[in-house]
């Protein structure tokens, strides 16, 4: 051996080592098992997003505050709070997706195979072994016009068709096994191949790349953006967002600050029946009116419905849930004169006034639906249902001062200080529309629209695809057509690459339909 030998050897191997070590490294990160893995580990973590409130979610004060302090400082350390942007899983959703693209990559040519190049040309050996296969006998009939009729059969059951012509040399032999090349035969050889649902091969990676769109949208919304719940209560106004952070079982508040105002002009709740509660199961449809102050844009007026979210700069508001006190969102009052017993009406909406002939001014100042006197003996409401309504009203006589007066729902004796007339008037609550004491909206923060990439594109592109790979199927059926002594054989053969079940029943109408143009019952062919 060589110094030259010798030198270069050693080389040689440890390259082809570190190539083996990387070619295993992206073997096993291209691995199903790997992303199959992978997907479970993120719907368990998703799962426990779900179970477990995250911050800056209507109502996780008090689950956080039912919590144990182990349960708070176990979660908080894992980051339970606020799962969805913890480094393991935007980790997670970085390695699957690689997997997912190393995958595709490795597996793509051999699915595109199918539809560039398809197989064409088939053996009789071959085509017999296929999951479906028939033999025909023709007699009488020659190959052309044999042809023909397999052509228009294939064509009528939607099949892409293609017909190749092949020839093969056979060779006599001698005493001695030694191949005869002045006694040959030809023998022709004519392929009919269709086949339908091609791009069925290539399904699975259309499904790579929305579950790619999927996974991208979210961790833009994600990085970028974030999700709050607000109150809106009507009259209020604000351009802060409260949000919520979590430091092992330390909360810390604080304040983004919004580029516009946000004030609540109006909330409306349609009842399925009027005359029950305002729980979910009596409930329509909630609607919030805002108000949008900006600097930049002026004024905007918007609804939030339930079914209507509203878009505005990257903001898009959407309803949560109600906090579910009883209110009114307008009260009719009826005013008896204590001087004539004459009696007039008057609707107010919330947060409105009204005023009467005399000049005097009426403001609707609150709603308390279960009225009571609380220890410190003022006006409060024993619960959020209406058992005892009563409107709180702001009263201004001409040239007078204003006082506070209870209208009631109910009849009360006027020796009742809270019921006694005032003003020249004994008041009563007619007539009220219920109606939530606030709603809450949830406000996502998306500049650049991930969200929309993710549910729009990646999210109905998805279940698009996974419905075009599994209620579709690539077919392909071959048919060999041969010349012989008494006529024409066929052999026709083919298989499905999912839906076997269907292609049963395409290949069996093909073989009637053969069959029937050559008068050849099916009982008569062979399999």
């Amino acid at each position: 051996m060589s110094t030259a030998e010798e030198t270069i050897r050693p080389e040689t191997a440890k390259a082809t080592s570190a190539g083996g070590i990387v070619d295993r490294a992206i073997d096993f990160l291209s691995s199903v098992r790997l992303g199959v893995f992978l997907l479970v580990i993120l719907i368990v973590l998703s799962m426990i997003g779900m179970l477990i409130i995250q911050q800056n979610v209507q109502g996780f004060d008090a689950y956080y505050a039912s919590l144990t302090p182990a349960e708070k400082i176990v979660f908080g350390y894992l980051g339970f709070f606020d799962i969805y942007h913890t480094w393991y899983f935007n980790f997670l959703l970085l390695l699957l997706s690689l997997n997912i693209v190393l995958a595709s990559i490795d597996r793509f040519p051999t699915a595109w195979s199918f539809v560039s190049r398809p197989k064409k040309i088939a053996t009789d050996g071959w085509l017999l072994s296929r999951s479906y296969s028939k033999i025909f006998d023709l007699r009488g009939y020659s190959p052309n016009q044999v042809l023909s009729v397999i052509v228009d059969v294939f064509r009528a059951n939607r099949l892409e068709t293609a017909v190749t012509e092949t020839e093969s040399v056979e060779y006599f032999t001698d005493n001695d096994g030694k191949k005869d090349f002045s006694r040959t035969i030809v023998r022709k050889q004519v392929t009919v191949f269709g086949q339908k649902g091609k791009f069925n091969r290539i399904g699975a990676y259309i499904v790579h790349i929305f579950l790619l769109l999927l996974f991208l949208g979210h961790f833009i919304a994600l990085q970028t953006g974030f999700d709050a719940d607000v109150r809106m209560i009507p009259g209020n106004e604000s351009d802060k967002i409260q949000m919520i952070q979590f430091n092992l079982d330390k909360k810390e508040k604080f304040d983004v600050q919004l580029p516009f105002s946000i004030a609540c002009l109006d909330i409306e709740q349609k009842l399925i029946d009027p005359r029950g509660g305002i729980d979910v199961s009596n409930t329509l449809d909630w609607r919030t009116r805002i108000k949008i102050s900006d600097p930049e844009y002026g004024e905007t007026i918007a609804d939030v419905a339930l079914n209507k979210p509203f878009h505005y700069r990257g903001y898009r508001f959407f309803q949560a849930q109600t906090i579910p006190v009883g209110n009114a969102r307008s009260i009719t009052l009826q005013l008896t004169s204590q001087a004539d017993g004459s009696q007039q009406s008057l609707r107010i909406p919330r947060l409105g006034s009204a005023l009467l002939a005399d000049g005097t001014k009426v403001e609707y100042e609150d709603f308390l639906p279960d009225f009571a006197f609380n220890g410190e003996g003022k006006p409060d409401t024993k619960s959020g249902d209406y058992r005892n309504p009563v409107a709180l009203l702001g009263v201004t006589p001409p040239g007078g001062q204003r006082q506070r007066v209870f209208a009631f729902a109910g009849n009360i004796a006027d020796n009742i200080p809270v019921g006694a007339p005032k003003f020249g008037y004994k008041w009563r609550l007619t007539d009220y529309e219920k109606a939530p004491f606030a709603h809450v909206l949830s406000i996502k923060y998306d500049p650049y629209n991930g969200a929309f990439i993710a549910w729009y594109f990646g999210g109905f592109g998805l279940v698009g695809a996974l419905a075009f790979v599994f209620f579709t199927s690539h077919r392909r059926i071959w048919s060999i057509i041969e010349e012989t002594p008494d006529g024409t054989r066929v052999i026709i053969g083919g298989e499905a690459n999912r839906n076997q079940n269907g292609f049963e029943q395409l290949f069996a109408k093909i073989e009637g339909s053969i069959g029937k143009n050559f008068g050849i019952p099916k009982s008569e062919t062979k399999d």
